[in-house]
Order: C-alpha cells, then structure tokens, then sequence
C-alpha cells in the first residue's frame, strides 16, 4: 500500500482512538506491498479480485478507482481479473462487479 488509503470504514476510528493498532496494520501493509517478486500493480490486481470474489460492493468499487488512478489500469484489464472472479466464485460476484466497472464509468 504506497498511501494510507484503508478500505475499511472503521480505520479512521482506529487511527484516532488506538494509533499503535493502527501503526501496526500500516507496518502489515508495507511488508505484504513489498513488489519483491510481484510488482505492486499486480498486487493490486489481485486484491481487486479478492474483494470482487467477495462481492464487498465498497471495497471493489474503491480498489477499481485506486487501481485506475496510480497505474492507469483499464477496463479490459480489470475485465481480465472478473473473468477469473466468475469462474472462481461464481456469476453473482462477477455481475456485481461488472455493474460496478460500469457504473465507475459513467
């Protein structure tokens, strides 16, 4: 994670009231975004998958604007990652996650 963006809607909560929670997780994300062996764009590839095959609407829509934005990820690539969500988890994760693509569109 190369900014302290967090997904989740509790982090700020976090970061104010338990900052060595939250230092923790900051220190868990730079060791895991390493690009050691897989650079962090398909890193980020992979995390949008994770969270479409999970159907978090939020969490999807948020890694498909951050994957745009940092490194310009188009629209057939992230139809790539969603081919591998449909065949992996199913149709109802991938059609919620098309809409999503969709609807980040317009």
């Amino acid at each position: 994670m190369k900014e302290e963006v967090f997904f989740g809607e509790g982090m700020v909560n976090v970061k104010k009231d338990y900052p060595d929670l939250y230092e923790a997780i900051v220190g868990l994300n730079e060791a895991i975004y390493t690009g050691k062996v897989l650079d962090y764009r398909t890193q980020k590839l992979i995390a949008l998958g994770i969270n479409a095959a999970s159907a978090d609407k939020r969490a999807t829509e948020k890694q498909m604007m951050s994957a745009m934005k940092e490194f310009s990820i188009t629209k057939d690539e992230i139809v790539d990652v969603l081919r591998v969500v449909l065949l992996t988890s199913g149709m109802p994760p991938f059609t919620k996650a098309m809409k999503i693509l969709y609807d980040l569109e317009d």
